[in-house]
């Protein structure tokens, strides 16, 4: 029995020691991460002050300029982020041109926005769904860079306008057509009707070649 305790005191030990000599190795590490904030990465080293993207920069933005007319800021490099001038001098303070106005009031080509799979394209009136749109990096403007706007659904499901018509033209008879569009119902309907004695067919040729009649899952054509 004696054995037994001298052999558990020194593992009780060897477990204890690394124990501790880890929480003081650890906390340094964690120290040097948050040295390295999350924007770093974005802000590429040494190149123009003035060409970095926004989120690697403070600026003081004077909400009161004239909408659409050219404003001048001043600005600060963000910590850890290094940057120079036009003579390749290390540079924290400059001046970013810019035009007045708030972000969400940009042209559509200056921001990302999410898409929606969900929304029906092929409505009237045509919905609408709520995305989240952010500014692209080296666009500059006023006020929030992420912001929500009401966008015209636009999915397409992979459905060609083309072979629509074409179904529609050839086979528009048998429903071919109804059926490519994931629209069994009608589908079925013109089958067992012969594509409503002709008529049903003329009329679906029109509606698939104007874009009235579209993919059954309400998403736009390719």
């Amino acid at each position: 029995g004696s054995l037994n305790l001298e052999h558990s005191q020194p593992r009780a030990r060897a477990v204890r020691d690394p124990g501790a000599t880890r929480t003081f190795t650890v906390v340094p590490r964690a120290a040097e991460s948050t040295d390295i904030p999350p924007y770093v990465m974005k802000c590429p080293s040494n190149g123009l002050c003035s060409r970095l993207p926004a989120d690697c920069m403070e600026c003081r933005t004077n909400f009161s300029c004239v909408y659409g007319k050219p404003v001048a800021f001043d600005c600060t490099v963000k910590p850890s982020v290094t940057c120079v001038d036009e003579d390749f001098r290390s540079q924290k303070h400059f001046v970013i041109n810019m035009t007045c106005r708030f972000c969400w009031q940009l042209p559509e080509t200056d921001y990302e926005c999410s898409n929606s799979t969900s929304c029906m394209t092929v409505s009237c009136p045509r919905q609408r769904y709520t995305a989240n749109c952010t500014v692209r990096d080296h666009v500059h403007c006023l006020g929030n860079r992420t912001f929500p706007k009401m966008l015209y659904c636009n999915w397409t499901g992979g459905y060609k306008w083309s072979t629509a018509l074409a179904l529609s033209i050839t086979l528009g008879g048998f429903g071919a057509d109804r059926f490519y569009l994931g629209q069994w119902r009608e589908g079925l309907g013109k089958l067992f009707s012969f594509g409503g004695l002709g008529i049903w067919t003329l009329i679906d040729v029109l509606l698939i070649g104007v874009g009235y009649v579209g993919p059954a899952d309400g998403s736009l054509y390719i």
